[in-house]
């Protein structure tokens, strides 16, 4: 047996140490900045919600696979995906994700979190980080009305049934002051929080390649009669995971101002503690009304405009906070409000220039705007012709389940978008 000086085995056990530091680095947070290898980290990402299924659908893995390659190929290396899905059958009178990982109350399908496995570790060689959201506040993967489902605050027929916004406000609202709700949520939390990873044999409190969790997709008090218990859910919740969880980052997923009742002042109040490391905010101007006509070019110069105004205002929130902020979600229709992969989208190019022109600057200037996921990729996809909307054993997309087919969808083919992309990653 080989003898070893003590000089010897401590430089072995430091280099030991070194190498299993490398490999176990994680996304922090320091001030208005994100940090990675100690350098800042700025990026520009992408939505890519379906990619934890794509491994249980036939010849998924290779289309998985192909697909993160295009994406690091653009230099995306941040990818924004849904965890939580719930329940079965219609909801709010449309399709839901298929499958289910909580299928029914308490009985979860763990094949689908064996696909989010290898998400992980297909990005993980390709040195990309994930941003994984836990539920959802709408209907198109079960989310905050499965649960009040479940619990009986609202019967199932209603889930089921075609509400209108002032029912779908009022009854998701409910979430929030529904505490059987939360403890069937908070289960599926800490399952997923304390699951092993299949293929990288690590639990996913310790997976490298998450950047953060967020509690839900866009959770609204929806009610103003909601937000004191909306408050002291975020709160809570963000403290349950950073309890569980030492290393990640905890965002909410919020839409920003919009997404509260238009106060900032209860937008910054969510995101002051301690246990929120970071804002987001979403940019839809089809969902808040900024144009109306159908070829959007005609209203493009006011929409560029509240899309600046709306990010700069954020932007003056993060600072005051000292956190980072991500443009997490922005889509725009193609023009003529086009489902055809053929179309142009020109409007969209001229929106996205807009919102990486932003975080270009924050970026030269090292500020707080330090991140942008664009909605969404849809990757090798392609609409079925003659179809509007998404059924089962379609392939998934860039459009949930109760959107039209193409309606927000980046396509591998749309060659003017990658290039400006592509751009504003290299300057």
């Amino acid at each position: 047996m080989p003898r070893f000086s003590m000089k010897a085995l401590w430089l072995f056990l430091m280099l030991c140490t070194a190498k299993a530091s490398a490999q176990q680095e994680f996304i922090t947070k320091s001030g208005h900045q994100f940090f990675l290898h100690n350098k800042p980290y700025y990026y520009i990402g992408t939505n890519y919600w379906y990619g934890g299924l794509l491994a249980l659908q036939k010849n998924g893995k290779e289309r998985l696979q192909k697909e993160l390659d295009f994406l690091k190929s653009q230099g995306i290396t941040n990818l924004r995906v849904l965890v939580g899905t719930e329940g079965k059958g219609l909801v709010n009178g449309v399709e839901r994700v298929k499958p289910a990982f909580q299928y029914e109350q308490g009985k979860f399908n763990m094949e689908i979190l064996e696909g989010l496995d290898y998400l992980l570790y297909e990005m993980g060689k390709r040195k990309m980080y994930a941003v994984l959201f836990l539920s959802n506040n709408w209907e198109w993967s079960g989310g905050f009305l499965q649960y009040l489902s479940w619990n009986g605050v609202i019967t199932d027929s209603v889930m089921r049934s075609k509400l209108n916004w002032n029912d779908l406000r009022e009854n998701t609202s409910k979430f929030y002051s529904c505490a059987p709700c939360q403890k069937d949520y908070e289960n599926q939390v800490r399952l997923v929080l304390n699951h092993v990873n299949k293929y990288t044999k690590q639990q996913y409190i310790e997976e490298p390649s998450i950047m953060a969790w967020e509690l839900a997709n866009e959770p609204r008090p929806m009610m103003i009669a909601a937000v004191e218990a909306y408050k002291k859910w975020t709160l809570t919740m963000a403290r349950f995971i950073k309890s569980i969880d030492h290393h990640h980052l905890v965002t909410l997923g919020t839409e920003g101002i919009m997404g509260t009742d238009e106060s900032a002042d209860l937008f910054k109040a969510i995101h002051q503690p301690k246990e929120v490391d970071y804002l987001t905010l979403h940019i839809w101007p089809k969902n808040w009304g900024w144009f109306k006509d159908t070829s959007i070019a005609n209203s493009l110069p006011g929409l560029m405009a509240k899309t600046q105004q709306y990010i700069r205002q954020h932007e003056v929130i993060a600072d005051d906070l000292n956190k980072p902020l991500v443009v997490e979600e922005f889509g725009l229709p193609r023009d003529q409000h086009s489902f055809d992969p053929a179309s142009a989208v020109y409007s969209r190019n001229q929106l996205y220039n807009g919102v990486f022109a932003e975080w270009a600057k924050s970026r030269k200037q090292g500020g707080a705007i330090a991140g942008c996921n664009f909605w969404a990729f849809a990757g090798t996809a392609r609409p079925v012709p003659g179809q509007l909307f998404w059924k089962e054993g379609d392939d998934f997309m860039g459009d949930p389940p109760q959107e039209e087919q193409g309606l927000n969808s980046v396509f591998d083919a749309d060659t003017l978008t990658w290039k400006i992309i592509h751009s504003y990653i290299l300057n």
